[in-house]
C-alpha cells in the first residue's frame, strides 16, 4: 500500500504521468523517516528539513505538518513490519517540458514504506570498507533533492570495489559520503564537518552529536582535511539505515589498526541504548 496524490492504493496501481517534472527533470525533493516499533523517529525534525527543501526549490507544500503526520501514521499502520523506512517525495507536478517553473501546477505527492534494514551484526563487528572520490556534485547538497545521479555515480564507485561507501572530498576537505554523513576520531576526539550547503544535515548526525555530549565524549564540528581523514584513528559513516558504522579500510589501506575502534564501540552501544529507550519509547509507554 502506498499514498499517491490523496489516495492510499496498491503500489501496482500507482501511476504518474510521463510529463511529471520529477520524471523529466528530477524536479522534486524527498525525505525518509525511520520507524522503530511502528514509531516514526523525530518526524517533526524530518518534516522541518523537508519543508526547508521545498521552500528552497520553491515547490508549494501540499499539506500541513499535521496532515503529513496523519499520512505517515496511516501508511505505517498498513505495513506488516515493525521497523520501517517511510519515504515521501513531492515533485513540482505535471507540465509541458520547459526548464522554467510552470505556473498553476499542482505538486505530485508520493509516499511509501519499506522494511528498515540495518547493517548485519557481522558488518558492525568487523567494520566496512570505503573508497574515496572528489565530490563533484552541485553546490546545494543541503537540499534533499530527488536529483541524485551524482550520489548514485559516486556510490557505484564503492559498489564496484565491493565497499560499503564512497567518502568524498571537495577542495581538500571532507564533505560526506554518497549516502551518509562522516565522522572521524583523532587522538580521542570525534570530529565531523559542520553543516553547510555542501552536506545534507543528517538527523542521525544530530543523534551522534547528542550521544557524544551525553556520554562526555569530546566532539568537534569543524572543517576536516583529507589528510586528517586518511590518518584518522577511526572513521565512521552515519545514516538512518546504517546507524553508526565503522570504516576499517579506506582505499584498501587500514584505518587505525584495521578494526572498529574503542570510541566507535562506545558510540554504537550508546546508539543502541538510545534506540531502545527513546526511538521505541511510545511503544514501551503504551505497553506499560
Amino acid at each position: 500500500m502506498v499514498f499517491l496524490n490523496g489516495r492510499f492504493l496498491p503500489i501496482e496501481d500507482a501511476k504518474v504521468p510521463v510529463l511529471d517534472r520529477g520524471f523529466i527533470f528530477g524536479d522534486g525533493v524527498y525525505e525518509l523517516v525511520p520507524v522503530y516499533s511502528r514509531v516514526p523517529f523525530r518526524v517533526d525534525e524530518h518534516l522541518a528539513r523537508f519543508e526547508r527543501s521545498l521552500a528552497e526549490v520553491r515547490i508549494k507544500n501540499p499539506y500541513t505538518r499535521t496532515q503529513w503526520r496523519e499520512i505517515i501514521d496511516q501508511l505505517i499502520t498498513e505495513q506488516p513490519f515493525e521497523d520501517q523506512g517511510v519515504y515521501f517525495q513531492v515533485t513540482r507536478g505535471v507540465a509541458k517540458r520547459d526548464h522554467a517553473f510552470p505556473a498553476g501546477v499542482e505538486p505530485t505527492v508520493f509516499v511509501m514504506s519499506n522494511p528498515l534494514v540495518n547493517p548485519v551484526r557481522e558488518l558492525v563487528d568487523q567494520g566496512g570498507a570505503a573508497v574515496t572520490a572528489v565530490d563533484n556534485r552541485w553546490l546545494r547538497c543541503d537540499i534533499k533533492s530527488i536529483s541524485l545521479l551524482g550520489n548514485c555515480m559516486l556510490r557505484q564507485l564503492s559498489a564496484d570495489a565491493g565497499a560499503t561507501e564512497t567518502i568524498m572530498f571537495r577542495d581538500g576537505k571532507l564533505t560526506e559520503a554518497s549516502a551518509s554523513n562522516v565522522f572521524i576520531v583523532v587522538e580521542g576526539v570525534i570530529v565531523g564537518p559542520p553543516k553547510s550547503n555542501l552536506i545534507l544535515p543528517g538527523i542521525t548526525y544530530d543523534v551522534v552529536a547528542e550521544i557524544a555530549q551525553l556520554q562526555h565524549m569530546p566532539l568537534e564540528l569543524r572543517d576536516v582535511t583529507e589528510a586528517e581523514v586518511r590518518s584518522a584513528d577511526e572513521v565512521w559513516v552515519t545514516s538512518s539505515s546504517k546507524e553508526v558504522l565503522a570504516i576499517v579500510t579506506l582505499d584498501g589501506k587500514p584505518v587505525g589498526d584495521g578494526r572498529p575502534g574503542p570510541l566507535f564501540k562506545r558510540m554504537y552501544q550508546g546508539y543502541q541504548d538510545f534506540k531502545r529507550t527513546v526511538m521505541r519509547q511510545r511503544k514501551q509507554t503504551v505497553a506499560t
